[in-house]
């Protein structure tokens, strides 16, 4: 979708209105009365991401006219309203809309409103070759009738782009996405200015992650660990504060086999990994004043004859040894390698790690929120406060040294599962294990926020791209300039 600024209204076939609550009057058409009666005769009083659609004879034509709701007007509210922008005319036969404004809106505003519109437009139809016309996207060219916000939007647009990329990420089978195809699907961020370095099975074995590379045997796809570096500072920041994802590119839940019915979902076991590629992009492409780090460790999760069976001891890079008590336990495997070795590369005072790692967390949120573990108040109020912001929410779990008897193992260091009972919390305590003194950690696990199985409000069913807008507005608030 083509997104553009006008000071006066083009040639379009179908005109938008973004209207307050209770403004619906004043619209500048001929028509306008008759819109109105329309619109309140529909219940329509501008509440935020409500629609009214209309024809209407106009400048010597028939046009559609969409009446767009903001709200109280807040950048939240246009950004619904853009998004149901889209939702209602992607696919209607509409090629080209143009959006004006009733009263005042300011530049950020109107950013927000092409933001909505552009980031509910993504969808995937790269395997689809037989398609009904009516279901084809249709609207091409969104123009936004004002002026002076182009600016906004050149951030806005970059932080889009970074969602789409996650969205593709996820989105895509298994047999198209794995470690090594994700490494490539990575490899145009360097156009950006970002620095890639990428470490295969070899380096990974002489590094010593056999937790990593435990996970990855059952597969004849290798892993891999890609470290994406973006330095908006210059160099000027001395340390980078450094995400980590969860790159579990599908996942059976190997010798330990997850059951048939629902498995294909696991393509989107990637989704951590998915959202700190999103969100360098992001942070890349609008040149964010900060020194960021994204790691994502990459396996595919096999049960074959060289699976890693239950019961089986591994050693970590850290030298901490794990008994692997359930081989779909495995995302803390590879992600425990992943800290250990951010944390000695980077030495970072901050550390962030997204994985879609437990289904106790949907069982405990639903898909609402993302839950949130860490050791330092300051940082989960940070996180919280950026999620609240961005539109990535975030609820906070508990630590405690209680909970860490349950991954005692009688042979190891620890087991990588407990008991039935807090399977998100001995996941997360688990993890807390292989953070460095002094090093401020916190995990996220966004196992409800990747995938959605109905339409949102800035998303289609499908890939959500939650985690880029939570990381990028962490980032601005906190380790920018």
């Amino acid at each position: 979708m083509d997104i553009q600024f006008s000071p006066t209204r083009p040639d379009a076939d179908t005109l938008a209105f973004a209207v307050p609550k209770g403004g619906v009057d004043g619209l500048p058409l001929s028509a306008a009365s008759t819109l109105a009666a329309g619109a309140v005769a529909s219940r329509f009083t501008g509440e935020t991401g409500a629609s009214f659609e209309s024809f209407v004879e106009e400048g010597g034509k028939t046009v559609r006219v969409l009446l767009l709701g903001v709200g109280a007007g807040s950048e939240e509210d246009y950004e619904k309203a853009g998004a149901a922008l889209t939702a209602k005319l992607n696919v209607s036969g509409a090629a080209h809309a143009a959006v004006e404004f009733v009263g005042d809106a300011s530049a950020e505003k109107v950013a927000h409103l092409a933001f909505g519109a552009q980031l509910r437009g993504w969808r995937i139809d790269t395997y689809r070759t037989r398609q009904a016309e009516k279901a084809k996207p249709t609207l091409k060219t969104v123009t936004l009738v004002a002026t002076g916000a182009e600016a906004a939007w050149e951030k806005l647009s970059a932080i889009a782009a970074g969602v789409a990329f996650t969205r593709e990420l996820v989105s895509e089978p298994a047999n198209i996405l794995y470690p090594e195809s994700f490494v490539e699907r990575c490899r145009p961020l360097e156009q950006l200015g970002i620095k890639i370095t990428v470490l295969d099975k070899a380096a990974m074995e002489e590094l010593g992650m056999g937790s990593l590379l435990g996970v990855a045997q059952g597969s004849v796809r290798e892993a891999r660990l890609i470290a994406m570096e973006w330095d908006g500072t210059n160099g000027a920041a001395e340390k980078p504060v450094v995400f980590v994802g969860k790159g579990v590119t599908f996942d059976t839940g190997g010798i330990s086999l997850k059951p048939g019915a629902g498995m294909e979902d696991m393509k989107w076991d990637m989704g951590g990994a998915g959202a700190v590629a999103g969100a360098m992009k992001a942070l890349a492409g609008r040149k964010a004043k900060a020194r960021v780090v994204g790691i994502c460790g990459l396996v595919e999760n096999m049960p074959d004859g060289n699976a890693q069976r239950p019961g089986d001891v591994v050693t970590s890079m850290s030298g901490q040894t794990i008994e692997v008590i359930n081989t779909d336990a495995e995302g803390r495997l590879v992600l425990c390698d992943a800290l250990t070795w951010a944390q000695r590369t980077y030495q970072p005072e901050v550390v962030i790690d997204l994985a879609t790692l437990t289904g106790a967390m949907i069982v405990a949120l639903g898909h609402e929120y993302a839950g949130l573990f860490a050791n330092d108040d300051g940082l989960a109020s940070d996180l919280i406060a950026a999620g609240q912001a961005a539109g990535d929410p975030l609820w906070r779990f508990p630590l405690l040294a209680a909970y860490d008897k349950l991954i005692d193992s009688p042979i190891a260091d620890m087991k990588n599962m407990g008991a039935r009972y807090a399977g998100s919390i001995t996941a997360a305590q688990f993890l807390k294990r292989f953070i460095e003194d002094g090093v401020k950690w916190a995990h996220l696990d966004i196992a409800g926020m990747v995938w959605a199985d109905k339409p949102g409000a800035t998303w289609d069913k499908g890939a959500t791209g939650y985690g880029v807008r939570l990381i990028d507005r962490l980032v601005a608030d906190k380790f920018e300039n």
